[in-house]
């Protein structure tokens, strides 16, 4: 089985995520892609290839006669794939691009639109693997999935090339921030991992937001709008006030780069009780801490304003800029740059707009920056991938695992 048959047998799972459920996994199916990824690996030779009962698939290739002294290199993907578009019943396909407006369902008017998706001109003459436009694809994260398989079974199928130990590591629940919430770092067993959950083709990323959820919980007070003169405290009026209090050019819509934003996910609510979740994201520390402190003060404004008790706030820190526990190790960056370009990748040193599971690991002693899978345009039904970059990436990762590029 090549890459692409790899990867479009593993989107036929459906793995998402849930971030209203309390259970490890928080979807029990997401166990059923790990379990069959436990088996793939075992089949081709994986030592101890197993899924844990949190739903955490682990295997390791042994090292190569005389590199078994070299650290424990990992590779980390998740399996989950995000809420913002169906993720059941992937009817996925490849298109010889050749530029211009791809149609994705004739029969429900679904195109991706090349003006409205300017990357695609990049990849006129590839094949392109899309959706039919009522899914997402799923190449966040099982690009990444497939592409450490295919590197574990090229290692495997080719015992002349070198290599020290390497791990892998496939998790759930990565979509709902929960995806290194339960990964045994000690099990694992390496010094250093890569994360392979990135976009485009080229791309090197070490530094990602700080991460917070916050929530206003609005409480009102309800009254016959007949007599409700100075008596009524309409929630959801009072929620649509808070929303209106956010610095309007500070939400995803009017950054990029390293700035920051507020991201309101959901407003609901009647008369009587309203709530407001939003994210909050900043590459800067003191920035971040910063949104913070401003939330507090627009729910202390309503509160001086309405009464005490009217909004209660509450935020619940993420995940933080791995920035600061890469810099100790920048080799992963330089032998990923290296990797790239023997074999043939231009890389790209960015930020991520997001987190990945590495973040969180990076807190927790595995230094673990982050790399392309080659997909674009994720959680969303124009979400796609070439097939050029699915072989392209899996190359890249057996460089690294075998130094190949020194």
């Amino acid at each position: 089985m090549d890459i692409t048959e790899r990867f479009l047998k593993y989107v036929s799972f459906d793995t998402q995520s849930s971030d209203e459920s309390e259970t490890h996994p928080t979807t029990e199916k997401q166990k059923l892609l790990g379990g069959y990824l436990a088996k793939e690996l075992a089949e081709l030779g994986v030592e101890d290839a197993h899924m844990d009962e949190y739903g955490y698939v682990y295997g390791w290739i042994p090292a190569t006669p005389g590199r078994e002294e070299e650290p424990c290199l990992g590779f980390i993907a998740h399996m989950d794939t995000a809420m913002g578009a169906p993720g059941k019943d992937v009817k996925a396909r490849i298109v010889d691009y050749t530029g211009g407006d791809i149609v994705l369902n004739e029969e429900q008017g679904i195109v991706m639109k090349a003006a409205d998706f300017e990357n695609l001109g990049r990849y006129v003459g590839q094949k392109l693997i899309v959706t039919d436009g009522t899914t997402l694809l799923g190449a966040d994260d099982k690009a990444g999935v497939a592409e450490i398989v295919a590197m574990a079974a090229h290692l495997i199928s080719h015992p002349e090339i070198p290599h020290g130990r390497i791990a892998i590591g496939f998790t759930p629940d990565e979509e709902v921030g929960q995806g290194a919430d339960l990964f045994d770092v000690a099990k694992f067993g390496a010094k250093t991992a890569y994360t392979v959950d990135g976009g485009e083709l080229g791309e090197i990323e070490y530094e990602n937001f700080n991460a917070a959820n916050a929530t206003f919980y609005i409480h009102g007070v309800n009254i016959h709008p007949g007599s409700a003169k100075n008596k009524m405290k309409n929630a959801a009026l009072l929620a649509a006030e808070t929303v209106g209090m956010l610095p309007p050019a500070e939400t995803p819509g009017h950054t990029e780069g390293y700035e920051g934003f507020y991201h309101v996910q959901l407003l609901r609510g009647d008369e009587t009780e309203a709530l407001v979740s939003l994210l909050i994201r900043d590459h800067d520390r003191e920035k971040f801490e910063a949104r913070k402190v401003c939330l507090q003060r627009i729910g202390q404004y309503l509160n001086d304003k309405y009464g005490a008790g009217t909004v209660d706030l509450a935020v619940k820190d993420s995940y933080y800029n791995m920035k600061e526990q890469i810099e100790p190790h920048m080799e992963l960056i330089e032998n990923a740059k290296a990797a790239m370009l023997a074999v043939g990748v231009e890389p790209v040193v960015m930020p991520i707009r997001g987190g990945t599971d590495g973040a969180q690991l990076s807190y927790k002693g595995l230094p673990c920056p982050n790399l392309c899978t080659g997909g674009a345009n994720f959680h969303g039904v124009h979400e796609f991938i070439p097939v050029e970059s699915l072989h392209k990436t899996a190359e890249i990762l057996v460089a690294l695992a075998s130094h190949s590029f020194s």
